[in-house]
């Protein structure tokens, strides 16, 4: 698995979670990171499944 995404995924954890510390959660900013977080988990978790498919 690569442990780029992973970073990336917990950078991008992180930035959300100051975001709706600022502004709140309903903010559309925080609405914005939530999608880009829900893409990349989405990203790992078809890699993953993939990874573990082929290891069958």
């Amino acid at each position: 698995m690569s442990e780029g995404l992973l970073r990336t995924i917990e950078k991008k954890r992180n930035e959300l979670i100051e975001l709706a510390l600022i502004k709140g959660l309903s903010s559309h900013a925080v609405l914005t990171v939530s999608q880009e977080l829900d893409t990349l988990l989405n990203h790992y978790e078809n890699a993953n499944n993939k990874e573990n498919h082929l290891q069958k």
